[in-house]
């Protein structure tokens, strides 16, 4: 198996996945906030949302990788 083969199946995989795991990230805004009476305006990431919001990003930067090299491979 080449590089070829297995670039398309890793963009759609890790595609699919940062979308899961950017949808399952808990927004800690209340309805109430989007209307000015929050009072919270910065929180601190702790726990499974740390680990959440970092796996995220890695699977962002898989995602952008993926794309770039299949872009500069020749075809």
């Amino acid at each position: 198996m080449t590089i070829e083969s297995i670039l398309p199946y890793v963009t759609l995989i890790s595609g699919i996945l940062m979308i899961a795991t950017i949808l399952l990230q808990q927004r800690g805004a209340s309805l109430g906030a989007g209307f000015g009476s929050s009072g919270e305006l910065y929180t601190t990431r702790r726990g499974l949302d740390k680990s959440l919001f970092e796996a995220t990003v890695v699977i962002a930067v898989i995602f952008v990788l993926s794309i770039l090299t299949g872009l500069l491979l020749p075809s």
